[in-house]
């Protein structure tokens, strides 16, 4: 175990599954990718205790819930600064985070499909000089219609890394109870919208 750019260190055979989707919200510098409004009503959403910490556990909080277990857990959180009008926690703490805890932990980045260029360019930064393994996109929370010819350099720059992409599909609890679903809007997340995707760029879902 270690801290900068990720290696596995899994034992694929040893552990008994593993977790495609978990959320960490919070990184070592206390800074959440959520709002106070949203992460409240999101913990109220999930019948979490009152004051409970759990929606927003840091990365090796999480780590030792999968250890304990002996099953292993995909992690990132959601660049939705554009969307949310929130910046994200640190995507480099995470992945720091889970190169100290590799022997459970696969870190997957995330960009926001909104800075276009820069996305395409996070996209090349977080796979070869921070190891993630994947992307991970929450259209609903980023405010994007995924099949928008608009993104697909983001998704060619994914495919020429070698990596997959991970898409939220569907209904989602996050903003319910809030006016207008705290402005996240469940048509982005539609899932026919990413039949084009699928179909444009198969390197992504290998």
């Amino acid at each position: 175990m270690g801290d900068g750019k990720y290696e596995y260190g899994i034992d694929f055979d040893a552990v008994e599954a593993i977790d495609i989707h978990t959320h960490v919200e919070i990184d070592s510098h206390g800074h959440m990718a959520y709002d106070d409004v949203l992460v409240e009503a999101t913990g109220k959403y999930f019948k979490m205790a009152p004051g409970s910490r759990d929606v927003v556990a840091g990365v090796d909080a999480v780590a030792d819930h999968y250890r304990r277990r002996n099953t292993a857990a995909v992690v990132f959180t959601i660049d939705a600064r554009h969307g949310m009008r929130h910046a994200p926690n640190s995507i480099e703490d995470l992945v720091a985070g889970a190169a100290r805890n590799n022997d459970v932990l696969i870190p997957f980045g995330s960009v926001d499909p909104w800075q276009g260029r820069h996305a395409v360019h996070r996209v090349h930064e977080l796979v070869r000089n921070y190891g993630v393994k994947g992307f991970k996109f929450h259209p609903s929370m980023q405010a994007f219609e995924p099949n928008d010819r608009a993104y697909y350099p983001i998704y060619h720059a994914i495919a020429e890394a070698g990596v997959p992409a991970l898409f939220h599909t569907g209904q989602t609890g996050m903003g319910a109870g809030l006016p207008g679903g705290h402005r996240i809007k469940l048509r982005y997340s539609d899932p026919m919208l990413l039949d084009d995707v699928a179909a444009d760029f198969p390197e992504l879902t290998t």
